[in-house]
């Protein structure tokens, strides 16, 4: 066996094919899992550890949250049934504490053996349709209330699958089809990676993947210690209250920059709570080595070196870090705040590096009931607010973050329940003012056409605690979910009847900068498109569409606005960030800005007729 000599070339092209196997394997997922979590929404992820299940690569679609917790899920898998590993072996659990942070994720990992040796593992999880217990409701006070809990355990004992555990899984749940069927299709992602590994193994004649990855963290980690040396050493303290429950929770974050290493430290935060959105740890760490990476290396490879300069404490018993059997089904409500932190502490050190607060947590809508056959069924549908504002450019609109969770399209809800949605349409004015505006939340209108109730319970945050502006900039507008038109109280379930209409109204992000500083050009865009107010600038005139009001706006005001304002006014991305406002504009808005004046006006391609054949010769419209 010779040792491969790990050039330049060499390792770009193993590095190339380790992610090309994890995405392989998240298609894989997508095209043969059972519910829309996986094959719409994007909850899930695939990672691939060396022997020591150390984290060489993710998916590139994956959720940040799974970067760091789903390497430790291998790690304790090892401590627990290391010396019992076999191939053809699959592993299994949902442990809140050793998995994902809550059990609705269930985790499947694979040892990888090539030539009767430990070389890799192949690790997986995903978000079930339903895994028993209450429809996720933050009501629950103890993680028992919240569904089966399956300890760290094997599926399959080389090779022979574990009846009796599959038969445990789908008495406990109520869409047994769909929880087991997306179980193995993430086995099947498991075995797909392991069959890459070991072709990969053979073909550079490799014993393992060990040399590998220490070649990679070792890169990985002195990009990060490198980035963090060039913050000035200090401690950087943010906090904010949120919606909290019976009263608002505190959030607290001090942020220590020595030399080459951050720690981050959590005292100060609000005690755990009888209520299901506590945040284990290991997802506290997730985000907040997610947020550092964002904001100080964005391009650096998801690998185990970019963790080690990265430590993270919280008091133990606080929300984010709690005590077991705490209830934590609905962590991200806590967790996704955590982001938040970490920018708000580095904004005054690293102001163009930062973007707003969002208008997440993730909001979430589950809902369970009775078939007509008979049948229960649970339907999980997440809805986007709009991302924070940057230095740079305005927050994305109903975007997820930092959750990287895609909403559940209209027609795909309809098809799986007896929902009947009514608008689900951008808000106006939502977005936070400033220099560059917050990304808009979303009003979503859904009717219950069922003949049987139906249970609703929602995971909603920022509702009375709007996502904050930073540098000035405004805070986002705020969230709220009605039944028949009355805001209700989102922590408790409820049940709707035929005829019930519900209003999911998600908070925009906060805004970036003084408003006053706004270039004259993005507000008036702004009002063009109804991201402001209704528009009534001349030149725009509404049109009806299905009881929906959209914006049309004519060539003529884009080029008024630029002849006015003036092309310096604009980002100078302007035109490939808007593309679709005007009807076919945008390339002829980017030469003018390229070029310093207007747009010109529309005219036939060179040696192209100016009426078009069978029209009676009529002039050919935009």
């Amino acid at each position: 066996m010779t040792t491969v000599r790990f050039d330049a070339v060499t390792l770009e092209v193993l590095w190339t094919r380790i992610i090309s196997i994890v995405d392989e394997a998240a298609k894989a997922i997508v095209r043969t899992s059972f519910s829309t979590l996986s094959n719409e929404a994007n909850d899930f992820a695939c990672v691939l550890a060396d022997a020591r299940g150390f984290a060489l690569a993710q998916n590139s679609g994956s959720i940040p949250s799974f970067i760091a917790t789903l390497p430790a899920t291998v790690r304790h898998f090892q401590r627990a049934l290391g010396p019992d590993l076999r191939p053809g072996d699959v592993l299994i659990t949902n442990d809140a504490w050793m998995g994902t942070g809550h059990m609705s994720d269930v985790c499947v990992v694979k040892p990888i053996f090539h030539r009767d040796r430990l070389a890799a593992f192949s690790a997986t999880t995903a978000h079930m349709p339903d895994i028993g217990g209450r429809v996720r409701a933050i009501e629950a006070r103890e993680i028992f209330e919240e569904g089966l809990h399956i300890p760290l355990a094997k599926l399959v004992h080389a090779g022979r699958t574990d009846d009796t555990l599959v038969a445990l899984i789908r008495a406990n749940v109520r869409t047994p089809d769909q929880t087991v069927g997306d179980i193995w299709a993430q086995a099947s992602a498991n075995e797909l990676m392991e069959r890459r590994v070991q072709a990969l193994l053979d073909e550079y004649r490799l014993d393992g993947l060990e040399a590998l990855g220490d070649e990679l963290f070792g890169r990985s980690e002195r990009a990060m210690r490198e980035a963090i040396r060039a913050v000035p050493d200090g401690t950087y303290r943010y906090g904010f209250r949120t919606d909290g429950v019976d009263v608002p929770f505190e959030f607290r974050l001090a942020l220590t920059v020595a030399g080459e290493t951050v720690t981050a430290d959590y005292t100060g935060t609000s005690p755990q709570q009888p209520r299901a959105i506590n945040c284990v740890l290991a997802y506290t760490y997730a985000m907040t080595a997610y947020a550092i990476r964002c904001a100080l290396l964005p391009g650096l490879p998801n690998n185990e070196g970019m963790y080690r300069p990265v430590v993270v404490t919280a008091p133990e018993g606080c929300l984010l870090n709690p005590r077991f059997p705490a209830s934590v089904v609905s962590r991200s409500v806590t967790g996704h705040y955590v982001p938040v932190l970490v920018f708000g502490a580095l904004r005054r050190v690293l102001p163009d590096r930062v973007m707003a607060g969002a208008g997440s947590p993730l909001w979430n809508v589950t809902q369970t009931g009775v078939r007509e056959d008979g049948r229960p069924y649970t339907n999980v549908m997440f809805f986007n607010g709009g991302m924070g504002a940057t230095p740079r450019k305005d927050g994305e609109h109903v975007l997820s973050w930092p959750s990287n969770i895609s909403s559940t399209p209209v027609e795909v809800a309809e098809r799986n329940s007896p929902l009947f949605f009514h608008y689900k349409r951008m808000r106006p004015g939502s977005g936070g003012a400033g220099r560059f505006r917050g990304g808009l939340g979303q009003d979503v209108l859904i009717e219950s056409r069922s003949e049987r109730p139906v249970i609703v319970a929602f995971m909603a945050e920022r509702v009375t605690s709007p996502a904050p502006g930073f540098a000035g900039g405004g805070d986002g507008g705020l969230g709220d979910v009605q039944i028949n038109g009355r805001s209700i109280d989102h922590r408790k379930q409820h049940v709707l009847k035929r005829g019930d209409r519900v209003l999911v109204r998600t908070p925009g992000g906060g805004g970036y900068g003084p408003a006053a500083r706004r270039a004259g050009a993005l507000d008036a865009r702004d009002r063009l498109l109804g991201y402001v107010a209704p528009s009534r600038l001349p030149g725009a005139r509404p049109v009806a569409r299905s009881g929906r009001t959209s914006i049309r706006v004519r060539n003529a005001t884009l080029r008024r606005i630029l002849s006015t304002s003036g092309p310096a006014s604009l980002p100078s991305d302007f035109a490939e960030r808007h593309d679709t406002y005007a009807h076919g504009a945008a390339p002829r808005v980017k030469k003018a800005i390229s070029a310093g004046g207007p747009p010109p006006a529309r005219s036939s391609p060179a040696g192209a007729p100016a009426r078009r054949r069978g029209t009676g010769g009529a002039p050919a419209r935009d």
